[in-house]
C-alpha cells in the first residue's frame, strides 16, 4: 500500500503545486490537503479537507485518513490574499495551528515522517551577523516579533515534538526567500513596487530559492532517505550565490530611494497602511542587514541539488514582472558609470 501524505497551507500557489507534484509519486496512494479556505488552484486528484490546523478536528482527519507522511506548510509571513485577517490571525495559524498539529501526530500511531516548511528568518538579521549562517549558528539576537519570532518558535515545538516521539522522522527545512513567476511572499511585493526604498549606506547580501526548487526538496524531505543520504534534521534551503539589493534594482530595471532608517521605517508603515505590501520592521532588518546561509548539509546530507541560482532565481522572478521604469542595461551603465567618477574635490589618481 503506498503513502497517505496530508499537506496543510494548500491555499497558496507553493501548497498547490507540492500538492499536484507529490501526487505524481509512484509510491504515493492518496494526498489529503488541508486549508481553512478553498484553494482557488485545483488540487488534481487530492481529497480536499476543510478545516483550520488552530482546531482540534486535525486529529480527526490524521485518523480517519491513516496518514503517515504530514507535511506542514501552513507556517507564513502574510494572511491570504487579504482573508483570514491580519497579523494577529497569522501568527496563531503560524504557532497555534503547528501545537495543533503536532499534538494530533503525537497521539497519531500512523504517522511516521514530519517535514515543517521553515525559513532562514529564525537566524534574524543584525549588524554583528556573522558571514554566512550553518544550521547550528545560533543568531546574535534573537527576532523580537513579526514572523521570524513565529518561525522560532514553531521550530521549538518540532524539537519538543521530535523529542517525544522518536520514532517519527523530522525534516525542518529552512527557506531563504522564495521567488519565481508565482511568488506571493512580502519580498516579492517590495521587489515590485515601481521605486524600491532602502537604506542609506547600506547595501545588504541576499539568497533566494526557486519556487520549482521548493516543491522539489519538499517532495524529496517528505519520502523515505535514498543511499547515503538522510533526509531528517534541520537544513538551510538556498540556491547557490548571492546578490546584493543594488544588483536586484539594476536587474528589475527600477531605480532606488535610499531613505535614512527612520525615513524608511516611516515608509514601510505607510505602505502597510494603503496595503501595497507588508514592509514589516523584520523586511526592514533583512534590507538593511542582510543575511546568507551555508547549504553545505542540504547537499550532502540532505543529497539535494538546486536546479537555480540565486541569480537564475531572481531572473525568472524579473521576467514575469515586466519591464521596470529604467531598462536594465542603461541603469546598470549608468550607475557603474557614476561609481567610477573620482570623488569631488578629488583626483582621479586618489582613487
Amino acid at each position: 500500500m503506498g503513502k497517505v501524505v496530508l499537506v496543510t497551507g494548500v491555499a497558496r500557489q507553493l501548497g498547490g503545486r507540492f500538492v499536484r507534484r507529490i501526487q505524481r509519486d509512484p509510491d504515493v496512494d492518496r494526498v489529503v490537503a488541508v486549508d481553512a479556505v478553498p484553494p482557488e488552484h485545483h488540487l488534481g486528484g487530492a481529497d480536499f479537507v476543510q478545516a483550520d490546523i488552530r482546531q482540534p478536528t486535525v486529529a480527526r482527519i490524521l485518523a480517519e485518513h491513516g496518514v503517515d507522511t504530514v507535511v506542514h506548510m501552513d507556517v507564513t509571513a502574510t494572511a491570504l490574499g487579504g482573508r483570514g485577517g491580519g497579523r494577529g490571525s497569522v501568527k496563531e495559524t503560524n504557532v497555534i495551528g503547528t501545537m495543533q498539529l503536532l499534538g494530533a501526530c503525537q497521539k497519531s500511531p500512523t504517522v511516521k515522517r514530519l517535514v515543517v516548511k521553515s525559513s532562514t528568518s529564525v537566524y534574524g538579521s543584525a549588524p554583528k551577523d556573522p558571514a554566512v549562517f550553518t544550521e547550528t549558528t545560533p543568531p546574535k539576537s534573537l527576532p523580537s516579533g513579526g514572523f521570524a519570532k513565529d518561525t522560532v518558535e514553531v521550530e521549538g515545538y518540532v524539537r519538543g515534538f521530535a523529542r517525544r516521539r522518536p520514532d517519527v522522522a523530522v525534516c525542518v527545512l529552512r527557506f531563504a526567500n522564495i521567488l519565481g513567476p508565482a511568488a506571493d511572499s512580502p519580498l516579492a511585493e517590495y521587489f515590485s513596487l515601481p521605486v524600491l526604498p532602502t537604506v542609506f549606506g547600506y547595501d545588504p547580501r541576499l539568497q533566494f530559492v526557486h519556487e520549482d526548487d521548493a516543491v522539489e526538496v519538499l517532495r524529496l524531505a517528505s519520502h523515505e532517505p535514498r543511499r547515503g543520504t538522510l533526509n531528517s534534521g534541520t537544513f538551510n534551503i538556498a540556491g547557490d550565490g548571492q546578490l546584493l539589493l543594488s544588483q536586484c534594482s539594476r536587474r528589475l530595471g527600477r531605480p532606488t530611494v535610499p531613505m535614512f532608517l527612520p525615513a524608511v521605517t516611516w515608509v514601510g508603515s505607510a505602505l502597510r497602511t494603503l496595503g501595497a505590501t507588508d514592509f514589516s520592521p523584520e523586511q526592514i532588518r533583512l534590507l538593511t542587514h542582510g543575511r546568507v546561509v551555508a547549504t553545505r548539509q542540504m547537499r550532502e546530507t540532505l543529497g539535494f541539488e538546486p536546479k537555480y541560482t540565486t541569480a537564475e532565481t531572481f531572473a525568472d522572478f524579473v521576467r514575469s514582472r515586466g519591464p521596470g521604469l529604467l531598462p536594465p542595461g542603461a541603469l546598470a551603465r549608468a550607475v557603474d558609470r557614476i561609481a567610477a567618477l573620482p570623488l569631488a574635490g578629488g583626483h582621479p589618481s586618489a582613487n
